[in-house]
């Protein structure tokens, strides 16, 4: 697992001291329950709550991406799925703030190997591939191993999240939303989205389709699950 971590922290390194590759850390926060609910049975106002989660109204899922070399927060809201294609949507809608304002070559994602956005995932690096071909960038995944996701910079963003609307009922989408987009970090307010398209769980590729696009990425050795490039093939 060491050797792992150091293949992230050194593909990190170059990415942070390379204006040709922006890095992106890209992480669900743990699922969020929509209700009169409050920690202890109060809020920061005084007002009485419930003291146990029972039944929400909603549940409310969080995806971040983040970019650790200019500390920027985006953040998508869903009530839906966070899938193989939630997240690759995400990613497709941030597309043309990196374009505009870095123009990259190369992406870089540190994600944690969860089980939409694996590396087996089929129907995940299927979607890479076609986002790299359709918007001439190659992509590095590069993935912390098992234990050390904590190092993922977005959760130390998730971190700062909590200590904002820590005290707050989060009884409605709109105010967490609301909440969301006040929080700073380091100068930053988060871009804050609420995707609202229905997003299907089980989505994959057969193995013959899996094998061509296996074909067309590359595995480090020894790390294969852990360390995958997409190249950029230009004709």
């Amino acid at each position: 697992m060491n050797f792992i971590f150091d293949y992230v922290h050194n593909i990190n390194r170059i990415a942070d001291s390379n204006p040709g590759i922006i890095r992106l850390s890209m992480d669900a926060k743990a699922v969020i329950k929509v209700g009169p609910f409050s920690r202890g049975g109060y809020n920061r106002y005084g007002l009485r709550a419930c003291d146990h989660d029972f039944q929400p109204d909603t549940l409310l899922k969080l995806f971040g991406i983040f970019i650790p070399a200019t500390d920027e927060p985006f953040f998508y809201f869903t009530e839906s799925h966070i899938t193989a294609d939630f997240i690759v949507d995400a990613l497709e809608q941030l597309w043309p703030t990196l374009k505009e304002k870095y123009d990259p070559h190369t992406l870089v994602l540190n994600l944690d190997n969860g089980p939409e956005n694996s590396s087996r995932r089929s129907q995940f690096m299927n979607r890479l591939v076609t986002f790299s071909q359709k918007n001439s960038v190659s992509i590095s995944l590069a993935y912390y191993p098992p234990y050390h996701s904590k190092y993922n910079p977005v959760e130390r963003v998730w971190g700062r999240l909590e200590q904002h609307w820590n005290g707050e009922l989060l009884d409605k989408v709109e105010k967490i939303l609301g909440l969301a987009r006040t929080m700073t970090w380091k100068g930053w307010r988060p871009v804050v989205t609420f995707v609202e398209k229905t997003y299907k769980k089980g989505v994959s590729l057969t193995k013959q389709a899996m094998q061509i696009i296996e074909n067309q990425i590359f595995r480090i050795k020894g790390i294969e699950q852990w360390a995958v490039d997409i190249p950029f093939y230009s004709d």
